[in-house]
């Protein structure tokens, strides 16, 4: 057994893998039958668990699909997306030298993609370019997991991670819509062959991509995980801390909870604190120096993020934390000095694009990282709880 009982450095599954059974349900049945999916939540809340698991039942049902994960975190150009995500392709489809030069001349042929021998040895480079990449050479690298997965009697599953990346690109809009071009006019015979899913943690940036611009209209379903249940929550750490030894009052759990929004990253890595600090009964001045030694750990980055925003949008944050909503009526406007209406639009904008909060369907704010939420309360304007 992992002496370790809180993940949070890693993906779980199985025993690990808590709650979300309609979400993996929807999620199998939409991929199984080739549609494409988006799946946008903030950082650390369990995309690529919730993934894993889900091909995991896929595989257990008797599914023969491919996985095909490829990372937009590096990418910054049209070329270096093309050549990384044909690359990842030819990675789940081939193994050897041969393979990957055979599919290269095969699938991409009339492109200004090439199997560099020497790329390859040096560097593990599976795909190149002659020249400059143009609008058909994206068009075959979109439509290569469908004609790979079609000739090797399987089914490809992509997976973008960190999709609202593509924005750093030269034309983000172009490379959207050729991939919506595929999927629009995809022919009979490569139907439920390959489906696409998107991933990303930047909320605000992904939502302006598939529900705002709709650059994927009707092309790709969106998928919300659900927070997880409380209770489901509070039992799986009661049984960790008992399989260890320790014990943790449900009540005190019930605290944790709540403070953390059951964000269960947070949560693991702030049970995997206590474990650490106790032996038998965990007390209550052990959770507070475990909370204290977890927002050591992340106040840098909070300090870095409250150092980025200008004065207005301090003021506006300050508005959100205090609990208004009406940003935008004349008493809220002087009493925080935002200026105007129009000023306030800006200031939503500013403090979305830089992903610290987001907006639901009824325009209500709501911070994207719980802990920031507490250390910008706590510690940085100093309100008595």
């Amino acid at each position: 057994m992992d002496n370790n009982q809180f993940i949070f450095n890693k993906f779980v599954t199985g025993k690990n893998f808590l709650g979300r059974a309609s979400e993996l349900k929807a999620f199998c049945n939409l991929v199984g039958q080739g549609e494409n999916v988006a799946i946008f939540e903030p950082p650390k809340t369990g995309k690529t668990s919730f993934i894993m698991n889900a091909f995991y039942n896929m595989s257990v049902s008797g599914a023969s699909f491919t996985p095909v994960v490829c990372s937009l975190l590096p990418v910054r150009s049209r070329t270096q997306f093309a050549l990384r995500f044909g690359s990842a392709v030819l990675n789940a489809f081939g193994k050897t030298y041969e393979e990957h030069s055979t599919n290269v001349g095969k699938y991409l042929s009339g492109t200004h993609f090439v199997f560099d021998p020497e790329a390859f040895v040096s560097s593990g480079d599976l795909l190149s370019a002659n020249w400059d990449i143009d609008d058909n050479d994206l068009k075959a690298v979109f439509k290569l997991p469908y004609r790979l997965a079609r000739d090797k009697s399987s089914k490809a599953v992509v997976v973008f991670e960190e999709f609202q990346n593509i924005n750093f690109s030269e034309d983000p809009d172009s490379i959207c819509g050729l991939l919506h071009s595929i999927f629009s006019t995809l022919e009979d015979e490569f139907t439920g062959c390959c489906a696409y899913v998107f991933t990303g943690s930047e909320v605000n940036a992904m939502k302006d991509i598939f529900t705002q611009r709709k650059l994927f209209y009707r092309r790709v379903s969106v998928l919300h995980l659900e927070p997880l249940a409380t209770r489901d929550i509070i039992d799986h750490s009661v049984k960790c801390f008992l399989s260890s030894g320790k014990v943790l009052d449900r009540e005190l759990m019930i605290g944790i909870c709540h403070l953390f929004k059951d964000n269960i990253y947070y949560i693991n890595h702030f049970c995997f604190i206590c474990d650490s600090l106790s032996k038998g009964y965990i007390m209550e001045a052990t959770l507070k120096e475990a909370l204290e030694t977890l927002i050591s750990i992340y106040e840098p980055g909070f300090v870095a993020t409250m150092n980025s925003l200008t004065n207005f949008q301090m003021s506006l944050l300050r508005a959100i934390i205090d609990g208004h909503d009406k940003f935008s009526s004349a008493d809220v406007i002087a009493r925080y000095g935002l200026n105007s209406s129009a000023n306030v639009r800006r200031l939503k904008d500013a403090l979305c694009k830089k992903e610290i909060i987001t907006f639901d369907d009824n325009d209500n704010p709501l911070f994207l990282d719980p802990l920031l939420e507490y250390w910008v309360r706590k510690y940085y304007f100093k309100i008595a709880e």
